[in-house]
């Protein structure tokens, strides 16, 4: 059975300090990054389908230099830029055709974000074509990337400002003294009412109207969007979905016990190689500590033993003198190696600690939790889209009912003799 795939669209907020940090992810600014999956050698596949030339912070001050947008009455911490992150799972562009499939279906999405937030107040749009999918790379055996979009605009909505009664013309109080770009972005996603196939709000157990997440409504239009634009084999997605960041997870779980297992086993190869090649300084040691060095005179004094074993060494040295040299570059080396090797260990040890863990105490809980978590969200997926297909067919049925309806009524209408009477009224007035 084919995996499935969902579209994703959802939505990270912003503070003039916060955002910084986004775009130097975004924009890669970084010299590294956390997520280790980032190839900077594939960086210059990315697409921008708008790229910012100063700052987000410099491009929103820049707009409101220019009147563009308003920050009226707005808390300092106030958010301030909206990213929409638009994704599907890497393996639907794999069978689709890649890279070049994935820059037409992220455009499609940033046309898309035009309409969502207005082509003016989006700063940045690039598709991150340079993260490393480690799931699909070991099932492909090629580099497999993550292809997504992430788009960062401000959240503006259309204002009226009114006059208030501290106007002198107490006339224009009440009445339109200018509209304005205000920014705000709990106007801009604002929940919407739920309602039956008849249009009629609907209310919960406490009297109060059930109200669909913004950004549930946003997830809607989204695959409505890309689905009209004729990108098909992909579901909406469920929201708060991680699906493709837990295949990878489980894969990663996989090979850092392997690295794991193989650091450890290179660690104690290097000790064992370094406690080799230890005895040659244990010798020069000795050899320095030979003799006895006389008080009053320039002269170190040797018994017979030592000296011949000083003999000895300095015929063994003036031989071996630079085999010496080559042994002490390699204890150095290996003293190294060591150490770098430990160091990768704790980390790997840190890093994955809580994963064994858990195995260590139930494995095949731990293996059943990944397989129960991913079979029934694809069930209850399935079972939300069947719902919602019904539900849509349902309105547009009843829709469609009270057009006729409304139809008939207006034929009705026009064809009583009362309404006759008053067109023939009207018609000699």
């Amino acid at each position: 059975m084919d995996k499935i795939n969902y579209s994703v669209a959802r939505v990270e907020t912003y503070t003039k300090t916060s955002i910084t940090k986004a775009e130097r992810h975004n924009e890669r600014k970084n010299e590294s990054y956390s997520n280790m999956n980032v190839d900077l050698e594939q960086t210059p596949n990315n697409i921008h389908y708008k790229k910012c030339k100063t700052t987000y912070n410099e491009k929103l001050k820049e707009k409101l230099d220019n009147g563009e947008v308003s920050l009226r009455g707005l808390q300092k911490n106030a958010t301030l830029f909206d990213e929409l992150i638009f994704d599907i799972n890497s393996d639907y562009f794999e069978k689709h055709g890649g890279y070049e499939f994935a820059k037409e279906f992220y455009e499609k999405a940033f046309h898309f974000a035009e309409e969502e937030m207005g082509t003016d107040n989006i700063i940045s749009a690039v598709m991150h074509a340079d993260e490393l999918n480690t799931a699909l790379t070991e099932e492909y055996g090629k580099p497999i990337y993550h292809y997504h979009l992430h788009v960062v605009a401000i959240p503006v909505v259309r204002k009226e400002v009114k006059w208030t009664k501290k106007c002198k013309d107490k006339s224009l109080v009440g009445t339109t003294k200018e509209i304005i770009n205000q920014v705000s972005h709990s106007n801009k996603w604002k929940s919407d009412k739920a309602t039956d196939s008849h249009g009629n709000t609907l209310y919960n157990k406490n009297g109060k109207a059930i109200l669909i997440k913004s950004y549930s409504l946003l997830q809607d239009r989204f695959f409505k969007y890309m689905s009209d634009s004729g990108y098909k084999d992909f579901i909406r997605g469920v929201k708060g979905s991680q699906q493709e960041h837990l295949d990878d997870l489980q894969f990663k779980i996989k090979k850092d016990t392997e690295r794991l297992e193989s650091i450890t086993n290179k660690v104690e190869e290097k000790e064992n190689s370094y406690n080799e090649y230890i005895k040659y300084d244990k010798q020069i040691e000795d050899i320095s500590n030979l003799g006895k060095e006389k008080k009053f005179i320039k002269k170190v004094e040797l018994n017979k033993e030592d000296y011949e074993n000083l003999t000895l060494y300095a015929k063994k040295g003036i031989v071996a003198d630079k085999k010496i040299y080559e042994l002490n570059n390699r204890i150095d080396n290996l003293r190294n190696a060591v150490d770098k090797w430990k160091s990768l260990y704790d980390d790997i040890v840190e890093k994955t600690k809580d994963y064994f863990h858990a195995i260590k105490l139930a494995p095949q809980k731990v293996t059943n939790f990944f397989k129960s978590l991913f079979d029934k969200e694809k069930q209850d997926e399935l079972e939300r889209q069947r719902l919602e297909q019904e539900k849509i067919q349902a309105e547009r049925k009843a829709r469609e009912e009270a057009k006729e309806k409304a139809r008939i009524e207006k034929q009705k209408l026009k064809n009583s003799p009362e309404y006759k009477k008053r067109r023939a009224d009207r018609d000699a007035r």
